[in-house]
This record gives C-alpha cells, structure tokens and sequence, in this order.
C-alpha cells in the first residue's frame, strides 16, 4: 500500500482546526505552543460523507496517511493549544418571519422535485429557540403516505453522536478511561492489544470497516429480514488499514465496538441506556434504538432510486417490519447507525450537545479538542470523538453525516450562531448536506421589519 507523509502540524498547519474548536466552544483563541507548567460506497452502508455539494462515491472509502517512521505512534495530543480570550460577540437573531418560513417550505419542496427524492423533513433552530419544521414527499410512496412533523427515518452514522456522547458519559463516571486499551473490557475480541476507547472514537484505530467487505452487501440483501449481531458483522473485518494510532480511516467497526462495550461495563443493552440518558431526559420522544425498541410513531420506508432524469424509480426496500429501512442492515449496524429519529429530535439533539448541555465540560471539550489530535492525519472530514468539523456557507459547524442503503441524514450545529438544522431523507444517492446548506441560506439572512413574501 503506498503511503504519503502527513501534513505539518505547525501553527499554520492547526489554526483552521483550532479555530473550528475554540467556536464550538464560544471563545477566541490565540495559537502558540503548550505552555511548559504543567457514496456509494459500498451498497448496503456507506462512510459518513463531507458537506460537500457532490458527495464522494467510491467503494473504498479515502485515506488518510501514516505519519512518517520517525513520528510518535500514537497522535501528538498538543501541536497547539487554544488559549482562551474573550467569548465573542454575537450578532442579533435572524427572524422566523411568515415570509421567511413561506420561503423556507417553497424551497424544500423544490430540492425534494429537482431531485427526485421520496420523501423529507427538515427543522432548524434558532438561537431564541424559535424554529421551522419543513416536510415534503411521502414516507411510503406506494400508499401514498405523506411525510409528516412525527415521521421518523433512519439516521444510519448519525447515530454515532449518541454512541460517542454515551461512551463519553461513562468515562465521566469512572466506568473506565479513554485512553484504556479497549481488551482490557472485551478480551473475548479478536482486537489488536493497543488500540484504545479513543482510537475507536476519532477512528485512529486502524480497524477495517466490515460494511466494505467486497461479500457483506450481497448476505445482508439476500435476507434483509434477517436479524444480524454484532458477532456476524464481525466476521466481516478484514485486515487493519494500519498499526493503531498511526492514521486515520473512518471505520463502522469502530462504533460498533464500542456499543458492545457500553454494553459490557453497565450490564445493560445499549438501546436501555441511551433511551435512559439522552432519549427520556431530553424529551426525544419520537426517537429510539431500532434492534430493540419499537417505533414510537409513523416511520419512513426507505428506498433505493434507479434511473435518471424524468425516468427515476423508487424501490422499496422495506421487509415487512417496524426497521427501516429493513432489518439485516439496521441490526448489522448497531451502535454505528441503527437509530431512528425525526428531524424534529436530532434538531434539538444537536442543540443540546453541541450546545453544552450533555456532557460535562470536561467531555466536551475531550470531544472537540480530540481534532487537533487527528488533524495531523488530514482526515477526510476532520473529526474529533464522533464529531465533524465542517463549514457551511462559510460558517463553521459541528455534526455528523450518515447514510445506509435507503436512508441520507445530516445534523449541524453553528456554534457562532447557535442555530441547528437536521435533514432527513428515505433515499441514498443524494447528500441531504445540499437541503441544509440552501435552508440555512435563507433562515441565517438578517432580520427584516418588512414581511413582504419570499424573495426571488
């Protein structure tokens, strides 16, 4: 395998990463060295994608480079440390005027036609805590079942913020440390001896991704009523990108260990404890751990489009069961991306971590400041634990992506702002990242005294 020698990680190399952080953590930063006191990729499941405006679709997800052989074999944590200033100012609200919301739901409806897709939900919120909710298309499109406010799609990566945030909470009580070697808590594993709880959460690991596996899509669709666990998915890791802590590949496997660690350190199953601690206390009601929990209201088939032009078809992929989009992939996934949810939820999902309210401060900043760790691999997506870093319409952001075969989703918090969105879709060729980028656009413009219809 050809490997190429990773960027510096001088100052001028880390600033653009540190000031993603210091945003999401509402202070400016000044950047010098640490003080010395102290896709289609793959059919059946796909890589969580870039905003970017064309997703990548590739069957081998991209990679990030090894460090040099004279590098340290495990991320050097401090490159550069944000030092805290001020908290920055922040500019008046925009507004949520009858127009703006007119404007909003005229310009989802024409994403979701120009597009071709099923169905869709959208919700954003603001920093007043005002917010719209968007719904276009159907959620079962051959009983012509709209998409409403209460419909729930599968969420496929994004479920990795709830694994991240909970594996997180866990350390914070002592359950165990990051840094731990994950064996010491699953010696039954077949896993290598140094890979630590935070390598599988900032995917340093090395782990391969079993849904790219060149036989997985072809078992998982040749029974999609099937139930998977994470045993059989196992079965489907093939050989490490590379030694633990020595680059970056975002890799499934590494969340679906560590649901199966949640799960050994509380006695618990893993659907208990998110449903226990994010799910009831943050009154997410319509949203919930699919191998084991039933829906908690309507659910959105999932489909695969084939076609092109005025000549697109949606192919229903249900099983016959309460899973969507069906069981084989959704039970395959577990902690990596088998919760269902309505962009109502995830919306305020996003508001409440990103916005402080989850975790400790101590966890948080952990799970923002683990970017400058990864930086150094120049990941796809910079990624701290279970976190993206992106930029949307020249804003930064915080969130996550995913996409199973069937199901596109998309969440980002604007830390500057502190506004959410959430998008939805029961389809995969099409990056919902589009629908957020166009929504916020026109949600973000500064607010007006005159309602006078939507602009053109």
């Amino acid at each position: 395998m050809a490997t190429t020698r990773p960027r510096r990680r001088g100052v001028r190399r880390a600033f653009p990463i540190l000031a993603l952080v210091a945003v999401a953590l509402g202070v400016s930063i000044a950047v010098g060295p640490k003080p010395s006191s102290g896709g289609n990729a793959g059919t059946a499941f796909a890589a969580a994608s870039s905003d970017a405006a064309t997703p990548v679709a590739t069957a081998h997800p991209t990679r990030s480079p090894r460090p040099s052989p004279t590098a340290s074999p495990t991320p050097d944590p401090t490159p550069a440390v944000p030092v805290v200033v001020v908290h920055p100012p922040r500019p008046a609200p925009p507004s949520l005027t009858a127009a703006t919301r007119r404007e909003l739901q005229l310009r989802l409806d024409g994403i979701r036609t120009k597009y071709a897709l099923p169905g869709i939900s959208a919700t954003i919120i603001l920093s007043d805590g005002t917010s719209w909710v968007g719904t276009s298309g159907l959620a079962d499109v051959a009983a012509e079942v709209p998409v409403r406010p209460e419909t729930a799609f599968a969420i496929a990566s994004v479920s990795k913020t709830f694994t991240a945030a909970l594996t997180l909470a866990l350390a914070d009580e002592g359950r165990f440390a990051i840094d731990d070697r994950v064996r010491t808590y699953l010696p039954d594993l077949d896993l290598d001896r140094r890979i630590t709880i935070r390598q599988l959460l900032d995917h340093t690991s090395g782990l391969r991704d079993y849904f790219f596996h060149p036989r997985i899509d072809r078992r998982l669709l040749a029974r999609p009523d099937r139930r998977w666990d994470e045993a059989r998915a196992l079965r489907y890791v093939g050989t490490p990108y590379f030694k633990p802590g020595r680059g970056w590949h975002y890799s499934n496997t590494n969340y679906l260990v560590l649901g199966l660690l949640a799960e050994r350190v509380t006695g618990r199953s893993l659907g208990e404890e998110l449903r226990d601690r994010f799910f009831e206390p943050l009154g997410l009601r319509h949203t919930w751990y699919q191998p084991t929990d039933e829906p908690t209201g309507p659910v959105a088939h999932g489909y695969r489009l084939t076609g092109s032009g005025d000549d697109v078809r949606a192919v229903d992929l249900t099983d016959g069961s309460s899973m969507t989009p069906f069981t084989s992939v959704v039970t395959a996934a577990a902690g990596a991306g088998a919760i269902a949810s309505t962009s109502t939820d995830l919306a305020r999902w996003a508001r409440a971590l990103y916005g402080g309210e989850v975790l400790s401060g101590a966890a948080f900043g952990e799970m923002i400041g683990d970017a400058v760790r990864t930086e150094q691999y120049a990941p796809a997506v910079r990624y701290g634990l279970g976190v993206q870093f992106v930029e949307v319409g020249g804003r930064a952001a915080l969130g996550h992506s995913g996409r199973l075969l069937g199901a596109r989703s998309v969440i980002r918090w604007l830390p500057a702002e502190q506004v959410a969105v959430a998008v939805l879709t029961n389809q995969s060729r099409t990056d919902p990242g589009i629908v957020a980028r166009a929504l916020l656009r026109i949600a973000l413009r500064p607010a007006t005294d005159c309602d006078c219809g939507p602009r053109r």
